[in-house]
């Protein structure tokens, strides 16, 4: 295969078997920060442009920078409307996340975006790294390269309609938002929670049942393999700046002892 900086479907085939991955959340719309993560050996990294501090320009420089390291980026878009999932798929993301989605009609709507007609709606050019700037127009033709589908599961009506969220074609991962779905079940932040406990639970049988993979974000590594113990396998480990923030502090906490 001539070298590219594309994905051409490679982690959504390696979450189809199963294969537990840890990855981390980039948003300080710097890619040198996300490619200093890809150093360190994350399975993949994700682009936050609904939270993170940049725009889809940081798709352009980020997606090349982490390709050198053998890192996939995944793409969490700012909304699921259709021109924002087709840009950031022809700057060569290996897949989209998608925010603030209830239902399965919702989700079987957003995931037409990331396939191109007759199977979807996604905008057809060839002009762009998702077909080598016109050098591989076939791009358009093949599915094996289809970009990871992640869905997130942060309400309680997408808890609800969990099991026919899991059963769509391109459904690839089910993504708990912790804050977002603890808020929406009326315990905000209270992880231990019942409520909570029982919803996680819900939400990894239904991508178990189907053949999905399913994920959620944690605090640390400790908590990254816990969760993976229990079968979870799309698991990021905070983001730059929080694993930054953390870090500082510790080190900063360690120094300040000995005065």
């Amino acid at each position: 295969m001539i070298p590219s900086p594309l994905d051409h479907g490679r982690l959504r085939r390696q979450l189809a078997t199963g294969e537990p991955t840890v990855g981390t959340f980039v948003g300080a719309a710097a890619p040198v920060v996300g490619e200093v993560c890809a150093a360190a050996g994350v399975d993949w990294l994700l682009l936050d442009l609904e939270h993170g501090a940049g725009g889809e320009e940081q798709v352009r420089a980020l997606v090349p920078a982490a390709a050198a390291y053998g890192v996939p980026t995944v793409v969490r878009v700012e909304s699921a409307a259709r021109i924002r999932v087709g840009r950031v798929l022809d700057l060569g993301a290996a897949g989209v996340m998608l925010p603030r989605l209830d239902s399965a009609d919702e989700v079987a709507a957003a995931l037409r975006h990331l396939r191109y007609p007759p199977a979807g709606d996604r905008g057809v050019a060839t002009y762009n790294r998702a077909c080598r700037f016109g050098l591989d127009p076939g791009a358009l033709d093949r599915e094996e390269d289809r970009p990871l589908g992640v869905v997130q599961i942060e309400s309680a009506a997408a808890l609800d309609d969990v099991d026919k969220i899991a059963a769509l074609d391109g459904a690839d991962v089910l993504f708990v938002g912790p804050r977002d779905l603890s808020h929406d079940l009326g315990v905000p932040g209270q992880f231990n929670s019942p409520v909570y406990t029982a919803a996680l639970d819900k939400v990894r049988a239904a991508a178990a049942a189907h053949g999905k993979a399913c994920g959620l974000l944690v605090n640390d590594g400790a908590g990254a393999a816990a969760r993976i113990a229990e079968g979870w396998t799309f698991v990021a480990i905070g983001s730059d700046s929080t694993l930054l923030a953390a870090t500082v502090t510790a080190h900063l906490k360690q120094a300040r002892a000995a005065s």
